[in-house]
């Protein structure tokens, strides 16, 4: 099978290693010659898949058993509602940033929900970079913010200090570099970026925030029951979640998340300098909040789209064509794609430059 350099924005590149271990069981799990796909997730086989994954989860964000950690299905877009369903008193309201699609339709999910105020957005140029100077209110039951935008290419450098419960959606760089998670209250994501194939959804939630709606609550939107449940209150998505695992299990083999954040950091410099080098490409969002997972790019000459096409094509690549509503180019670079495939994006750019230029 030749190489093909997986720029997807999500589901996202694996490592080669998971994706072998995750097809070997789905024929022999565990020596146990069951598949993967046939066991009981009741069995002490999987509850051990669902308690090494928590487990790497608090030991690569650094926290103590102040903190669960839940794996769910729904995708993020379940916590847009699970997340004020938890948080989200009759009498208080929710403080919300603004950065894109993601963003935008948790807003809309916290609304129905009740009182939401969005205190910041960059809607006004497009979501082309992240707001700053904003106060957070001191009385909000909670504050969201969503720290990388996949459609717009934007990324939140750096994290506000605030005195209500800090929650973030993560879905497209968790684990992508260090953090202190210990400063959030809780943190969501879908699997399908950074950890594992589309399925599951991790929540990382600190246990004292939880109970305090004076609501009723539908069993499978609390988080209190999933807790309880050990992530097993109703049939996991067990597949999913074990390759989590065992991504999760490399990240830590290989020498965790400062090993890869300098990776991350190598790829992302070395693509958007040529973005900016080359003559005939040009970024779309604001360089000091340009997201190492996702580089949005447009052609000085849009005309020649079919010819830069082709090119990237010839040369193994897969997935750069720009989100559906944005158009242009957009390469994502997840923690499994490595180096050398953005050398081979790099190269194609330059040629094209040699070529149209």
């Amino acid at each position: 099978m030749s190489k093909v350099h997986n720029f997807s924005a999500g589901p996202g590149i694996l490592p080669l290693e998971v994706l072998k271990q995750s097809a070997d069981a789905c024929i022999n799990f565990d020596n146990m010659n069951l598949s993967l796909l046939e066991i009981s997730h009741r069995s002490k086989n999987y509850e051990a898949v669902i308690d090494e994954s928590k487990a790497l989860v608090k030991e690569l964000f650094e926290v103590g058993d102040d903190y669960e950690v839940l794996f769910l299905g729904g995708g993020a877009s379940m916590q847009f509602a699970m997340v004020p369903y938890n948080l989200l008193t009759d009498n208080g309201f929710a403080a919300y940033v603004n950065t894109g699609v993601w963003a935008t339709k948790a807003i809309k999910e916290s609304k129905i929900i009740g009182k939401t105020n969005v205190i910041a957005t960059s809607e006004d140029k497009n979501f082309n970079y992240i707001p700053k100077g904003y106060e957070i209110p001191k009385d909000a039951d909670y504050f969201h913010i969503t720290s990388n935008n996949t459609i717009y290419g934007t990324q939140m450098k750096s994290f506000p200090k605030c005195d209500v419960p800090l929650v973030c959606d993560m879905s497209s760089d968790i684990f992508s570099r260090r953090i202190n998670a210990k400063d959030f209250s809780l943190i969501y994501a879908g699997a399908q970026k950074n950890m594992g194939p589309a399925g599951s959804t991790m929540i990382m939630v600190k246990k004292d925030i939880l109970g305090k709606t004076g609501r009723k609550m539908l069993s499978m939107l609390d988080y209190q029951v999933h807790i309880k449940g050990g992530s097993m209150y109703n049939t996991p998505p067990v597949f999913p979640i074990y390759v989590s695992m065992l991504t999760l299990r490399w990240l830590k083999k290989n020498g965790g998340v400062s090993w890869i954040e300098n990776i991350n950091q190598q790829k992302a410099d070395l693509l958007y300098n040529e973005i900016d080098r080359n003559s005939q490409f040009v970024g779309t969002t604001a360089k000091e909040d340009r997201s190492n997972m996702n580089a949005c790019f447009l052609l000085n000459k849009p005309e020649l789209e079919p010819e830069f096409d082709k090119l990237w094509k010839g040369a193994g690549i897969d997935g750069i064509r720009g989100h559906r509503d944005v158009g242009g180019y957009r390469a994502s670079m997840y923690n499994a794609l490595p180096l050398e495939s953005v050398q081979v994006l790099v190269d194609v750019m330059k040629a094209f430059e040699a070529k149209f230029a």
